[in-house]
This record gives C-alpha cells, structure tokens and sequence, in this order.
C-alpha cells in the first residue's frame, strides 16, 4: 500500500476514520490514530487509548495501513537492516527529505513502512547525517565523518580495554597500568578516565568499595595506608620531600652564655626548640634562663628555605609518623641537641630564691651549650618525688627541675590560676608494624603533672613577655587572643583572657610552627636596632591570622 498525503482541509475540522499518522514529539516518533483533522491541528488517539491534539506541521507521514504500532515495530526492523555507510553514499551532497531518499533507495515509490524505516534509519545515524529540519537531512562531509569513525572505533578499543581491566580486577589481579594512578582513583577519581570506569565496573560486579577491592588485590597494605596516604594526596600532592639543597648562612659572632642548658621532652622529639638553664647569682637571686632555638638566624624572609616553611607553616604529627616543616639539614644544625653549641634567643628571669617573684628580665641573641636532652620517660618519677617532697638526687637534674616547678607554680599564681588543678590523661598513638601486621599500640600520659606544669608556665611566660616587648616597640606581630570565649589570632595585641595574661604571641616553637618564626625575625631585628621585616600589614602577616 503506498503512504498517501494530507487529506484535503477546509476551515472546518474533516473526520478520516481509519487514518494514522507518523509525527515527531520531543526529539523522536510517534504513531496515532487520526479522530479529527483541521488546518493546523489534527486529534489523535495513541495506541494505549490517550487522546492529544498535535500540529499538522508535525506529521510526517500519513498512511491507512498498517496499523499504527505495527508500522512502528515494522520500520524499525527495516532500519537495522540497512547498512548507513551505504545509505550515505547513495544521497548525495544537498538537503534532501527522507521521503525522497526513501524513493530513490527502493527505485519506486516507497511503502509507509519502507519510508518510515529510511526515517527511522536518518534519525538513528547523526554521525552520518545532519538534521536540517522535521523528516529533512544532509549528508556529513566525508572529512567529518571519517574523524567520527576513527573516534566510534577508538571507543570501542577502550571498552574493550576498560572490560579486560575491570575482569583484571575481579580476580583480584592490579593491573600495572593502575600502580603510579591508585591514589588518584581512590580519592579523587576522574570519571572520564578509562581506569576509574574499569575499577567502578569491576565494583558494582563484586559489590566491593574500590579500597576493598585495591586491597583485596595486594595493592593497599592496610587501612592505616589508605587513610594516610589520602592526607598525603589532598595535602601534600607533590609528596613531603624536600629541595635537595638550601642555603642556611652562618650568623654574626655572638656571645657564648654563660649557663648550659638542658631540654626536657618526649622520647619521640626531635625537633628540641626550647631548653632551660638556673644559675645563682651573687646577689643571693636566681636566674632562670629560657633559650629557644634561633632558626631564623640562619636564613631570612624571602629565602627558599623560608619559601618551604611558609607553604608548609607548620609540622604535622599523626601516629607513626610526622611531616617537618623544616628539611632535616635545617632540623639538625638549629635543634638544642645535647652536647651541642647552638644559636638561640634567650629570656632571663632574675627571681627572689624565698618566693620565686621576677624582680627583671632581660633577652639576647646568643650561643648556648647544651648539656642534656632529658626525656619525660627517664625523669617521670619526678612527678611523685615533688609532690611528697621527696629527695630523688639519683634522676639526674633533679634539683633544677624542682626548682623550676616551684618557679612555675609562683608562675601560675601570677596569672590568677589555680595551681591544684587536677591531673588529666592524655594518649600517645604509637604505630607498629607494617602492612596487615599493624597495630596501633595506645600509652596513656599524665598531664597536668609538675614536670608538665614547668615545661607550660615557662612557655607562657616567654610568649607573654616576649609579645609585650614587641608592643612595647611598636614592632608588629602575630597574636594569639581570647576574648567571649573565643580564640583567635590577630596582628593587634589583645589579652588572651584563658591565661590570664595582657599579651601572647606564640614564639617558643620556631623550629615546629611558622608564626613563631615570623615572631623571631621580628623578636631579633628589636634586639639587633634594626628596622623589623614585616610591616603590620605585610601579606604574611595578614595571612597567618
């Protein structure tokens, strides 16, 4: 049966039992029956019985027979058996409507089911013909659709390559090409990628999550890995390493203390920023000396080793391991490591010996011996011998450290605290072993002890005064305030009302944080009379805070 044309139509809606229709809706084809037929709108009934009013102009075929669904069903059977690179060659350079290629390709004219098959065919092949209007097409330039094909055939290698991975992985075999991409398909995966599509398709088919399945194929020691090396990759993706070489100058002649020092810290430090010394002095008073490590002696702002510390601004600690923020060339020659001369910034507190009161104070630039480097876990039994009172003469620095508990404790009273505040547990995480044979080894730490009473008083007490001094002059620095509760750093000198005190810029840890570095630089240019590196709006200043 030939398909025929629009019936003939007045102003007056024309009923054509029996007709059906083949339009276009929403990008694709629909088949309808016709009820009622006017100039511009036809009513039709769709095979499931839904009624709709559509535009003429829609309608692209018109034919009594064969039904409506089995012209559908019919044409699209037709159409996969039509070859497109063939249907391409035969149409020739202009614009022409499926119709015409439907008569031109079958020799005669075209059933409704031969001419909606070329339809459905053009309308399935975009690559090789462009839609130029309803049932109307233009053949793709053979330039154009040979980079198509050469990019339809490039899909189907990587499919074929994306499958064999992803079989790869289902039986718990990592492919090599996925080893220097695993942190990148595990914690930030690029879905466009080839190898996030495999390793996706081989989890939906195990029901695993990618790391179970990374591990399950010998590519993930342990759980531990995962979640450290995914904080490497989000914030140290170009890994922790350090330059090969930096420049530390050697500073100008300074003067050699008087006093040795010794530290007292965990077994684990290694970057020693603080020691003490006590010496008594002819005026019957003591004098308590607070030297910390003078890194910012050895290189200055705008230097490449400046240049890493600012990035990094801090060193980062986590269990089993932790991230300098200084190379260890630069660790080694400014850490207060024992048996050592070494450069530092010292605070001396002169102090009546009956009740600890600081009658001055003074600060320098300088060399100072290190004698000893104690650690907590070889003078802890301190803790209980202060205490009680008791003589422990066989731990060695004994009588310093008592002394400079009662120091700090004289300390703390000035600040309106407490000094019989109870003692707190604290945890130190200790990883052990590697692969599927660690284990996280948990060991318990008194805090609020004597011993760790000393170390903090005397930290707060350097910060506070070395952060007036700097007001004082004028000179900027980086502030760390508390005031409604919260705590905040801040260039503008504010009291930090936890501690009780009118001034505290950290500066103890130059070695650890960066703020106590920029701090030192100014701290030094003060002592040296010359003009301080950084304005009170310099950038990185208003950076830190």
């Amino acid at each position: 049966m030939a398909l025929i044309g629009p019936a003939r139509r007045g102003s007056f809606p024309v009923c054509l039992p029996f007709v059906n229709v083949l339009y276009e809706d929403s990008g694709g084809f629909k088949v309808a029956t016709v009820l009622a037929d006017s100039v511009n709108t036809l009513q039709v009934e769709a095979p499931h019985g839904k009624r709709a009013k559509i535009k003429s102009r829609d309608v692209l075929l018109r034919f009594p027979e064969p039904g409506a669904v089995e012209l559908l069903a019919r044409a699209e059977a037709l159409a996969g058996g039509i070859d497109a690179d063939f249907l391409w060659q035969c149409c020739g350079t202009e614009e022409f409507g499926f119709t015409e290629l439907a008569r031109e390709y079958c020799g005669r004219t075209p059933s409704a089911v031969e001419a909606a098959g070329i339809l459905v065919k053009l309308h399935s092949a975009p690559m090789y013909f462009y839609r130029k209007g309803r049932g109307r097409y233009r053949a793709a330039p053979p330039e154009t659709l040979r980079a198509a094909l050469v990019g339809i055939e490039r899909k189907k290698q990587q499919q074929m390559q994306i499958s064999a991975w992803a079989e790869q992985l289902e039986h718990g075999a990592f492919p090599e090409e996925f080893r220097p991409l695993r942190e990148q398909l595990l914690y930030k995966p690029d879905r466009n990628r080839a190898e996030t599509k495999a390793l996706e398709e081989a989890c939906a088919k195990t029901g695993m999550s990618p790391a179970k399945l990374v591990e399950r194929c010998g590519a993930l020691p342990s759980s531990y890995d995962y979640h450290l090396n995914r904080f490497l990759y989000e914030y140290f993706p170009k890994g922790t390493d350090f330059p090969l070489k930096f420049e530390i100058a050697e500073p100008r002649a300074l003067p050699v203390a008087e006093v040795e020092a010794f530290s007292l810290d965990d077994a684990a430090t290694t970057e020693i920023d603080d020691a003490f010394s006590l010496a008594l002095l002819a005026t019957g008073r003591l004098r308590v000396g607070i030297h910390i490590a003078a890194p910012a002696l050895g290189f200055a702002p705008g230097s490449a080793l400046d240049s890493v510390a600012r990035e990094r601004l801090s060193t980062v600690y986590m269990p089993g391991r932790k991230i300098t923020m200084l190379p260890p060339e630069a660790i080694e020659r400014f850490s207060l490591t024992e048996g050592a001369e070494r450069l530092a910034c010292s605070l001396y507190f002169d102090v009546r010996s009956d009740d600890f009161v600081v009658e001055s104070h003074h600060t320098r630039a300088e060399r100072v011996r290190i004698a000893a480097n104690l650690r907590h876990q070889a003078v802890e039994e301190l803790d209980a011998a202060f205490l009680t009172a008791t003589s422990r003469e066989d731990i060695p620095y004994s009588r310093e450290l008592n002394t400079l508990w009662k120091f700090a404790g004289a300390l703390e009273r000035g600040r309106g605290k407490s000094s019989s505040g109870p003692e707190r547990p604290d945890y130190a995480f200790h990883v052990e072993g590697h692969g599927e044979n660690v284990r996280i080894n948990i060991v318990e730490r008194r805090r609020g002890t004597p011993l760790d009473k000393l170390v903090a008083e005397l930290m707060i007490a350097v910060n506070s005064t070395w952060g007036k001094l700097l007001d004082d002059h004028d000179v900027a620095a980086i502030y760390r305030v508390q005031s409604a509760g919260k705590v905040r750093m801040t260039t503008s000198a504010m009291a930090h009302l936890g501690l009780g005190i009118s001034h505290y810029a950290w500066t103890s840890s130059p070695l650890r944080r960066y703020v106590d570095l920029v701090n030192q630089w100014q701290l030094l240019a003060l002592l040296d009379g010359k003009a301080p590196p950084f304005s009170r709006n310099a950038d990185i200043m208003l950076a830190a805070v």
